[in-house]
């Protein structure tokens, strides 16, 4: 009896957690399926939506040793790298939206940034995504080619990094990740 109550215990506490993580799914688990036609604003949304995708698996499931690894003594730790691709999310999306902004200055947990990165490249997909007209680039805070070349292809970039680190500090990328498809195998 006693062990059949601890039992029905852990597994409604199990159900209670598992429920709760549920209700706070993070975006980009796996990009969506591509649309029939593409214009630029499905183009640019896509570039933000790989950009999601390599970052949430970049980051899922990091440590505290993860993130306090660095490969040399000049080197930014992942931790640090973080920080970094928060600050380019915040970059991005303050770029491109004109209203509904990023304009936290508080200091973040490790989750809390990885979530409000997450955030912060799901709205500007959604924005490219739902423009009813063609986004007008020009309205962008910066040229927009520099948007493109300057803080997306640097968050690309230090994604890769962070994927290096974590490799390095014992805890590799999930290798059922497809970056080519978007997915992850079963």
């Amino acid at each position: 009896m006693k062990t059949s109550f601890i039992t029905l215990l852990l597994l409604l506490s199990f159900l209670v957690v598992t429920s709760q993580n549920d209700s706070e799914k993070l975006p980009f688990f796996e990009i969506e399926e591509y649309p029939e036609m593409y214009n630029s604003n499905l183009i640019m949304a896509r570039m933000i939506d790989g950009l999601g995708f390599r970052y949430y698996w970049a980051t899922e499931g990091l440590r505290d040793i993860d993130l306090a690894y660095k490969a040399s003594d000049s080197g930014r730790t992942a931790g640090e790298t973080i920080n970094h691709l928060y600050g380019l999310s915040r970059f991005i999306r303050n770029s491109v939206l004109e209203n509904n902004k990023d304009v936290n200055k508080e200091e973040l947990s490790f989750q809390e940034k990885r979530k409000r990165t997450l955030m912060n490249l799901k709205i500007v997909s959604d924005t490219f995504k739902n423009a009813e007209e063609t986004f007008k680039f020009e309205d962008t805070s910066v040229p927009f080619w520099n948007i493109i070349n300057g803080p997306i292809s640097d968050a690309l970039w230090h994604c890769g990094q962070v994927v290096m680190l974590r490799r390095a500090s014992g805890n590799p990328f999930n290798s059922k990740v497809s970056v080519f498809s978007g997915k992850v195998k079963k």
